[in-house]
């Protein structure tokens, strides 16, 4: 899945008309930029939405906004970015007129509506949105975060769930006027899933639908992968889930279908994580399994391969796999038979006995040049870094929120084939929340996550986000007048 193909696409039509006209305006040609290359700009809108955070009467959700001042912003222009409740004309939220420096906004409001987000100019390149909230009590208790999300067409979710003692809802968000309309395919251990009223499902122009798992199908089914297919139009989607014995967090979209993919970021104290696996393909899949620690790679003993059957869901208990030391999991394909695509995602579990949470982690593409978090806290937050095939050099810049203070950088370099797990150093002279950019200087694949901790009355109450490449930065083919059409 793409996330971002719809939004950027859109920014590389923009880019190339303004490109175009300034040429028929009388811009010449230069030789550094013959006719035909391709420049690379940033992009000049984004969109994002984010769903409905919780229900509950104990809830309070932390929404931060912030784009990273970098280079790629670009010098000039102006630009804004906010956040509108879904078919609401309420007064926008967390307006953001500056990059380097987020804005806060906190509801405690039940039943708070999605919100729709866009962002232009210098702000649009990078731009995120971060939902986090706390539910302290009843059935939902736990902490739910995740990056609010790009609309696109395709999602992968594997590891939601009908079983009894699950209760997820899929939460698509349609960000244009037009009404979208979306087919949700659920896959178990035997394959496809019959739907009762899975296909053509409509989401309104600027509106929200929330759609209960366990009312599509009558299976009880503990692992489940979803299919999110956009027929017309474009939705953003993420799935939440709550376990009555293990809290409740935000099932993010996995990444596109690959023959290898990495899960990074693995607490250290992880007491269960259990993997989900569904092959994409017309044949089986066999897989590999290595766990990417502090010292290297190794393969967990007893689990060193999967065999996924093609368009069904495999699933594998590695338990308390990471063993005191944070890790990332790397999935491979068997050298016995042709590679086969296939999506994934952890559901990791900490604590014991009646005071655990769990968190998602599927599987995040790697950063090519940078990839921003945002609502960070002081000893709260940890990000697992992994690098695949060569060492590679990172910078981590923590930038202030509303709070004010002073940025701070820091390079770290991430030995091929490791997991680094640190904690970010705050601002200085900062107090609160403050955002956290993960850019790659040089070497081989970066792959990172962020893990949020908030304990809460002896549960150690955590989310995951998956930190993939901003995309901030667009390939625009160069154009210009050719009068000769004008004699054809």
């Amino acid at each position: 899945m793409n996330r971002s193909t719809l939004s950027l696409g859109g920014a590389v039509v923009a880019l190339a008309v303004l490109t175009g006209a300034a040429s028929l305006s009388g811009g010449s040609e230069s030789a550094a930029t013959p006719k035909g290359a391709v420049t690379t700009l940033p992009v000049q809108r984004s969109t994002v939405v984010c769903p409905a955070p919780s229900p509950s009467e104990f809830a309070e959700t932390v929404y931060t906004s912030f784009t990273p001042a970098t280079t790629s912003n670009g010098t000039g222009g102006t630009g804004g970015a906010q956040l509108v409740p879904a078919l609401d004309k309420a007064k926008p939220l967390a307006p953001l007129k500056q990059t380097g420096k987020g804005v806060t906004v906190t509801t405690d409001k039940p039943g708070a509506p999605a919100l729709i987000g866009t962002a232009d100019g210098p702000l649009a390149p990078g731009w995120t949105v971060q939902q986090n909230t706390v539910v302290d009590a009843g059935p939902g208790r736990g902490l739910l975060g995740t990056s609010c999300i790009t609309p696109d067409s395709e999602f992968w979710f594997p590891g939601a769930s009908t079983a009894t003692g699950r209760q997820d809802y899929l939460h698509l968000v349609d960000p244009d006027d037009a009404p979208a309309v979306v087919d949700v395919e659920l896959y178990g251990k035997d394959g496809l899933l019959k739907a009762s009223t899975g296909d053509g499902i409509t989401v309104p122009g600027k509106s929200a639908k929330p759609v209960l798992l366990s009312t599509l199908v009558a299976d009880k089914v503990a692992d489940l992968t979803v299919h999110v297919v956009v027929r017309s139009g474009r939705v953003g989607a993420a799935v939440q889930a709550a376990d009555s014995k293990v809290g409740t967090d935000w099932l993010p979209p996995a990444a596109d279908p690959a023959t290898s993919l990495v899960m990074p970021g693995i607490p250290a104290d992880a007491t269960s994580v259990h993997l989900v696996a569904y092959a994409t393909g017309t044949d089986d899949a066999d897989l590999t399994l290595k766990l990417a620690t502090s010292t290297g790679l190794i393969a967990p003993a007893g689990h060193e391969t999967l065999h996924v059957k093609a368009g069904m869901t495999a699933t594998a208990d590695l338990g308390n796999v990471t063993r005191g030391d944070p890790g990332s999991l790397v999935i491979g394909s068997s050298t016995v038979h042709s590679a086969v695509p296939v999506v994934a995602g952890l559901r990791i579990t900490r604590g014991k006995g009646d005071k655990q949470e769990m968190a998602f982690l599927p599987a995040t593409p790697a950063i090519s040049t940078r990839a921003t978090v945002a609502d960070n806290r002081d000893k709260g937050s940890t990000l697992g870094l992994t690098a695949l095939g060569k060492d590679a050099n990172v910078k981590i810049t923590s930038a202030p929120g509303p709070s004010g203070g002073t940025t701070v950088t820091k390079t770290v370099v991430i030995k091929a084939g490791t997991t680094v797990s640190l904690q970010p150093q705050p601002p200085s002279q900062s107090k609160g929340g403050y955002a956290v950019t993960v850019e790659r200087l040089s070497g081989g694949p970066v792959y990172a996550s962020r893990m949020l901790a908030l304990p809460l009355g002896g549960v150690p109450m955590f989310t995951i986000q998956p930190l993939p490449d901003d995309r901030g930065m667009v390939q625009v083919p160069q154009a210009a007048s050719d009068l000769a059409i004008l004699d054809k």
